[in-house]
């Protein structure tokens, strides 16, 4: 049989890495500065830490894991369980992969809350799964980076939220658009148009507008239930189109004294006109009265980031928001939380197809070492290794080989310098340095070699 990945996950080359660690470490860099601590989770949960976290749709995007060993024991009656396959399921598998960071970060923060101090400010950067259908641009294992802050209620969490969101896109030189929108105006929403009980399946479907249109989300309205009425009244908004201070002014007529609509409208405000001045031309914020992120646990400022880079992926490469009580589900109730989530592997495909990565993000080995034979490849060991504790990457080719394979083998890695020793070097105490590039040759002290390369 053909060795194979999984649908929906990938092998990364050295050079893949390289790129993808440029990306992580100017994420990381970011998070530190701003004071966030790194943690780690399990790469699997128990299945009740995840699931009825992500509604009804993220539910059945969870990767269940079966029970070891004889996982069919507590099933009596496997017959009965083919009309209703899902009921089967808490039955062989008690563990699940995570779906996100976010609600292991809760666990964690309910787990060990005697050990935290609040407010508690921690990034986390590993693999996450979901049995999605695979697509450009959607994988079933990818890479988040996640910050949050928990166990603080305002407002400035937000701001310090755009602020690292223009500070990530900026250094890695993406211009962006900041959608914002808040789950207290979709709710009031809800309530003016009829159907506060269906205020889930209202926003799950207005989250779909951009992908698939106004028909279509109407079409899932009514098949979720909701009354001609209520469609009617939501299509001013659905059709609404305006500047942000348009919008905000058209949600304040539209929602009228409700007193849950115009604290969104105010916390909204305050976020954009806080953080405005804080970030650069690299980001645009514009506030999206549609954006609704599909996940029941925000309760407040809901973010979604798209690249403004034409030609490349349009698809959410960050998305976050407040979640207002989201450890209470663990036994921690009132404490409040913020965060977003960075998606590497899209930002991957962003700057890979627009060409944004520097060469110094796919750089390996600086100089190879290469030999006639065993007494120089043993003479070239401690200059490799002063080399290396000065920082310079540096390989010695292993083998006893003819050096135009040795300078082939430098050459199909793109190695940019390759240092030989001969009888003559040796003697000289030199080494031979040729430029792969240019081809300039030069005789150079162990000094100069570290100078020219560092």
């Amino acid at each position: 049989m053909k060795p194979s990945t999984p649908k929906g996950t990938r092998d990364f080359s050295p050079a893949e890495m390289a790129r993808r660690n440029y990306i992580f470490d100017t994420v990381k860099a970011v998070f530190r500065t701003h004071g966030f601590a790194q943690i780690e989770t399990p790469a699997m949960e128990n299945s009740e830490t995840l699931m009825g976290k992500y509604g009804e749709e993220g539910d059945r995007l969870i990767f269940k894991i079966l029970n070891s060993g004889d996982y069919l024991k507590d099933v009596t009656d496997l017959p009965s369980f083919a009309s209703r396959p899902s009921s089967l399921v808490p039955l062989i598998s008690e563990k699940a992969l995570r779906y996100d960071l976010t609600v292991p970060f809760a666990r964690y923060v309910v787990q060990h809350r005697n050990d935290l101090t609040f407010p508690f400010k921690r990034f986390q950067i590993q693999p996450v799964w979901r049995a999605d259908r695979p697509q450009k641009g959607r994988y079933r294992e990818f890479y988040q980076c996640d910050v949050d802050v928990i166990g603080s209620d305002s407002l400035l969490n937000e701001v310090e939220l755009v602020q690292i969101i223009d500070s990530v896109f900026g250094k890695l030189n993406i211009p962006v658009t900041l959608k914002l929108n808040n789950r207290k105006l979709l709710a009031a929403i809800a309530q003016e148009v009829g159907a506060p009980d269906a205020f889930v399946d209202i926003t799950v479907a207005l989250d779909k507008l951009d992908k698939i249109g106004e028909e279509k989300v109407v079409e899932e309205l009514k098949q979720r239930g909701i009354s001609d009425a209520s469609i009617e009244k939501l299509l001013p908004l659905i059709r609404f189109q305006g500047d942000t201070q348009q919008k905000l002014a058209f949600l304040a007529t539209f929602l009228g004294e409700n007193e849950l609509g115009q604290k969104g409208i105010a916390e909204v405000q305050t976020v954009i006109s806080t953080a405005q001045p804080l970030i650069s031309p690299n980001t645009v914020i514009e506030l999206d009265l549609t954006l609704a992120r599909g996940l029941n646990y925000y309760t407040g400022a809901i973010f979604e980031v798209k690249s403004n880079l034409p030609n490349t992926l349009t698809s959410t490469i960050c998305g976050g928001g407040r979640y207002d009580d989201l450890t209470g589900i663990f036994g921690l109730p009132n404490v409040s939380g913020v965060g977003i989530s960075f998606g590497a592997d899209r930002i991957y495909d962003v700057m890979l197809e627009a060409g944004l990565f520097p060469s110094s993000a796919q750089e390996g080995t600086k100089v190879l070492f290469v030999h006639f034979g065993e007494k120089e490849a043993q003479y070239c060991l401690p200059l490799v290794k002063q080399l290396r504790e000065a920082g310079i990457a540096t390989e010695l080719y292993p083998d006893d080989a003819k050096l135009k394979k040795q300078f082939g083998h430098a050459d199909s890695l793109g190695i940019p310098f390759v240092a030989m020793v001969g009888d003559s070097e040796m003697a000289e105490n030199v080494i031979g340095l040729k430029d792969m590039r240019s081809g300039e040759q030069v005789r150079v002290t162990v000094k100069e070699l570290v100078e020219r390369l560092s």
